[in-house]
C-alpha cells in the first residue's frame, strides 16, 4: 500500500513538472508553440476529436456541467468533514467508523486533485500553448507595418457594405421576412462550413485538414445571455455553436470555432479566418454571414474616429463616400430574435445584464491570464487583419 502510495505520488509530481514545464515554453519560447502546433496539436484533434465527434451531443457541455458538479461537491464536502472532525474533538466515535469515513475522504479529495491536474495539463495543451504562437497574419502575410489611412478603412468598409446589400437582396425569405436557409442547420450547415474551412487550407496550410462536425450547445439559451455566438472547448476538442440566435450568424460561427481547432485561439484571428471562409464559400448564405460578421466591426472604428478625430474624418469622408447600409442589412444583422428574447428573459433564473457583466469579466481575466494585454478589445482587431489583407493580399476594387 505504501509503495503504491509513493509510486501515486511521484506519477503526480512528474505530470506536474510536465505541466509546468510545458507553460514555461510556451509563455518563453515562439518556436516551441509553432512546432507543437504544427507537429503535436493536430494529433488530438485527429484522434481525440474523431472520437467525441462520435456523439451527437456536445461532449464538452457534459464535461463543463461534471466540473461545475465536482467542484460544488467538494467544497460541500470539505464543509462538512471539517464540521465532522471538528465534532469528534469534543465528541469521540468509535475509532473504525472515523478511519472509515476519513479514508473515504481523503480518497475524494486524491481524485479530486487528480481532476485539478489532469484539467490544468489539457487546458496547456489545447489552449494555453496556441496563445504563445506566431499570428495568422505572421505565417502568411509578413510583416505587419501598421501603416493604414482611414480612406483604407473607409474603402474596405464600403466593400463590406456593397456586399452585405447585395445579397440581403438575394437570400430566400419567408412571409415575416427572415431569411431561410435552404438544408438543414445542424448537418448541411454544418458540413459546408467544413468545406469552406478546407477549401480556405488549400491557400493557408495550416488551415487544410480534419475538421469534426460543429455542434449545437443545449444550453443556447444560457448561451445568449452572456452574448456569445460559440465556444470552443480544450477537453472535448469540439466546436459548439449557440442553436438560438439568428441563422445567419451561424455561418461564421461554425468556421469560428473550427479555427480554433487549427490552432488559431486569438479571437481577432478566429474572426478574420471565418471571414475568409465564408466569402470564399460556394454558399451566398456563408458569403453574406462572412460579410456580416465583420460590418459592425468596421462601422464602430469608424464611429471611434469621427468622435476622436472630427477633421481626419471628414477629409476621408471627402476622398471617400460612405456607402449607405440598406434597411434590410439593419434587420438581418441581429444577434437574436426579440421573440426568443421575450422567451428567454421570461424563463431565466438571473438576469441577462447579470450574466452578460460575469461573462465579460471572466473572458476578459481569462484572456489578460494568457497574454493578451486588451482582453476582449482584441476582438475588434479583426478590422486591422482586414486592412492588411486588402491591401498586401486582395486589392479593393474601386
Amino acid at each position: 500500500m505504501h509503495f503504491k502510495r509513493h509510486k501515486g505520488l511521484i506519477c503526480y509530481i512528474g505530470i506536474l513538472f510536465i505541466t509546468l514545464l510545458f507553460n514555461i515554453l510556451a509563455w518563453s519560447s515562439n518556436a516551441f508553440c509553432d512546432a507543437y502546433i504544427a507537429n503535436v496539436f493536430p494529433i488530438w484533434v485527429n484522434t481525440y476529436g474523431r472520437i467525441t465527434g462520435l456523439f451527437p451531443f456536445s461532449v464538452g457541455e457534459g464535461l463543463i456541467v461534471a466540473g461545475v458538479l465536482l467542484v460544488v461537491t467538494a467544497v460541500l464536502l470539505g464543509i462538512v468533514w471539517g464540521n465532522y472532525r471538528l465534532v469528534r474533538v469534543f465528541r469521540p466515535v468509535r475509532s473504525a467508523d472515523g478511519c472509515r469515513i476519513d479514508r473515504w475522504m481523503w480518497r475524494f479529495y486524491l481524485f479530486f486533485a487528480w481532476t485539478l491536474l489532469i484539467v490544468w495539463l489539457i487546458m496547456t495543451l489545447n489552449c494555453a500553448i496556441l496563445y504563445h504562437a506566431s499570428t495568422f497574419s505572421e505565417n502568411y502575410f509578413g510583416e505587419d507595418t501598421g501603416k493604414y489611412s482611414v480612406e483604407e478603412l473607409f474603402r474596405v468598409r464600403n466593400l463590406v457594405v456593397e456586399r452585405c446589400n447585395y445579397y440581403a437582396e438575394i437570400v430566400a425569405r419567408d412571409e415575416r421576412g427572415l431569411i431561410q436557409y435552404p438544408g438543414n442547420i445542424h448537418e448541411d450547415m454544418a458540413d459546408q462550413a467544413i468545406l469552406a474551412m478546407q477549401k480556405l487550407g488549400q491557400t493557408y496550410p495550416r488551415l487544410d485538414g480534419y475538421y469534426p462536425r460543429p455542434k449545437p450547445l443545449a444550453s443556447s439559451d444560457f448561451l445568449c445571455q452572456q452574448y456569445m455566438q460559440g465556444y470552443y472547448f480544450p477537453f472535448s476538442m469540439e466546436a459548439n455553436y449557440n442553436d438560438v440566435m439568428y441563422v445567419m450568424n451561424k455561418p461564421e460561427t461554425l468556421c469560428h470555432e473550427l479555427a480554433h481547432l487549427r490552432g488559431y485561439i486569438y479571437e481577432d484571428e478566429a474572426n478574420f479566418i471565418s471571414y475568409l471562409a465564408c466569402i470564399q464559400s460556394d454558399d451566398l448564405y456563408f458569403q453574406y454571414s462572412g460579410y456580416l460578421s465583420v460590418l459592425n466591426y468596421l462601422n464602430n472604428d469608424i464611429y471611434r474616429i469621427s468622435q476622436s478625430d472630427p477633421d481626419i474624418y471628414a477629409r476621408a469622408c471627402e476622398e471617400v463616400s460612405l456607402v449607405q447600409v440598406e434597411p434590410q442589412v439593419v434587420e438581418d444583422n441581429v444577434f437574436v430574435l426579440p421573440e426568443e428574447w421575450d422567451r428567454i428573459n421570461a424563463k431565466a433564473f438571473l438576469k441577462t445584464d447579470t450574466v452578460e457583466e460575469v461573462t465579460d469579466v471572466f473572458l476578459d481575466t481569462s484572456l489578460r491570464v494568457h497574454g493578451v494585454s486588451d482582453g476582449i478589445v482584441s476582438y475588434s482587431r479583426v478590422v486591422r487583419l482586414l486592412l492588411q489583407y486588402y491591401q498586401y493580399v486582395e486589392e479593393v476594387p474601386e
